[in-house]
């Protein structure tokens, strides 16, 4: 039953300026929210060497490092007071020898801190051939 008779009926329309609102502002929320990554890290390539173990000679001196800053120079315990005791303590150990090499051995989960002491240690004493010990994997 129409009980409207005189009034034609309208015609529902899609209304897309809204639709185009709602389009954008999830375009914007996107652009605004969206990480563009960049590559931070550098790409070094490592040089590989093998070599053989070397023989200790008079002129070392081993200073070992722990996980926990511990020290010990030719396997006596040093107390750190300081890179400067450090360093006195190298010289003690040196003796009369006049460019000792000194081998680091330091743990695994030593400090990178740890390691710089006894190199700064060595500076400080004025020693220049540092090296470091490693352990190959077993295959």
């Amino acid at each position: 039953m129409n009980f409207q008779k005189g009034r034609t009926r309208e015609e529902p329309e899609i209304n897309l300026i809204a639709m185009i609102d709602v389009l954008l502002v999830i375009l914007i929320f996107l652009l605004v929210t969206t990480t563009y990554s960049q590559r931070a890290e550098l790409e070094i390539n490592l040089p590989q060497a093998s070599g053989e173990k070397s023989t200790p000679n008079a002129n070392q001196i081993n200073i070992a490092v722990d996980a926990t800053e511990h020290y010990a120079i030719n396997n006596k315990p040093a107390k750190f007071d300081g890179v400067n005791s450090l360093s006195l303590a190298l010289r003690k150990a040196a003796g009369s020898n006049t460019d000792p090499t000194i081998v680091i051995n330091a743990d695994a989960k030593a400090t990178h801190q740890s390691v710089i002491n006894v190199m700064e240690a060595a500076r400080i004493a004025g020693y220049g051939r540092i090296t470091f010990t490693t352990q190959s994997q077993e295959r």
